[in-house]
């Protein structure tokens, strides 16, 4: 029963790579969404705020089949990547990584948003007045202070990573060894016969990885919360 295969190993370790990739790429993107939806007010900031929302709301195929006509071989961003850059999604596993990064990203920004609104801005003005600039202030105090939310973010967005299916078929199909997920070969065992009891070990791992996912962020943000609190 718990004998892995050497595909589904193939699996795991491509699932937890695009997950991996998946997170520290939208990381970035994340913090700046976050930041900005929490203390900006501008023009289109609601049409800002449910853009980045509607993957949750949107069927993942609809996500998956917008990711294909845009990032795609022939795609109006992709032509122009593959064709100056030789950067290419569509059946890659950097697709894949694309498709669970968009999927995951509006469960990384919430954490993040909501931590940056938290935080006492009479902090920041003080180091402010004490001479420091704003990016100084950002990064060692801002961001110090939303750590929490930002590990809680990071978590979330790889939990979901890992278990993306319908926009990651989708856009890059169910190839082994280049695509092919956790999840993606568990659908695939079940359509052959016999094959639940590979789709049960997949299972596990998959309910194993995401309960060490969220331990994990727990962990990691009770030490942060201790740490600037001087406990």
């Amino acid at each position: 029963m718990f004998g892995l295969s050497p595909a589904e190993w193939v699996a795991i370790e491509l699932s937890l790579r695009i997950a991996f990739v998946a997170t520290a790429v939208a990381l970035p993107f994340g913090i700046a969404i976050g930041w900005l939806l929490a203390r900006k007010d501008f023009w289109g900031k609601t049409l800002l705020d449910g853009i980045v929302y509607l993957p949750l709301v949107l069927p993942p195929v609809v996500t998956g089949y917008l990711l294909l006509i845009t990032f795609g071989r022939r795609g109006l961003i992709g032509a122009f990547l593959a064709d100056y850059f030789g950067i290419v999604f569509s059946f890659r596993w950097t697709g894949a990584a694309l498709s669970c990064g968009i999927m995951g990203f509006p469960l990384m920004v919430r954490p993040i948003r909501l931590a940056l609104e938290a935080i006492d801005r009479r902090l920041e003005e003080a180091a402010s007045t004490l001479g420091a600039g704003r990016f100084w202030v950002f990064l060692t105090i801002t961001l110090p202070l939303a750590l929490p939310g930002v590990i809680a973010g990071m978590v979330m967005c790889f939990a979901r990573a890992l278990g993306e299916f319908g926009a990651t078929i989708t856009f890059v199909s169910n190839i082994p060894g280049e695509t092919q997920t956790i999840s993606a070969a568990i659908y695939t065992l079940l359509q052959v016969p016999g094959g639940e009891a590979a789709a049960g070990r997949l299972v596990l791992v998959a309910i194993a990885l995401a309960l060490a996912a969220l331990i994990a962020s727990e962990w990691f943000a009770r030490r942060a919360g201790m740490r600037f609190q001087g406990e």
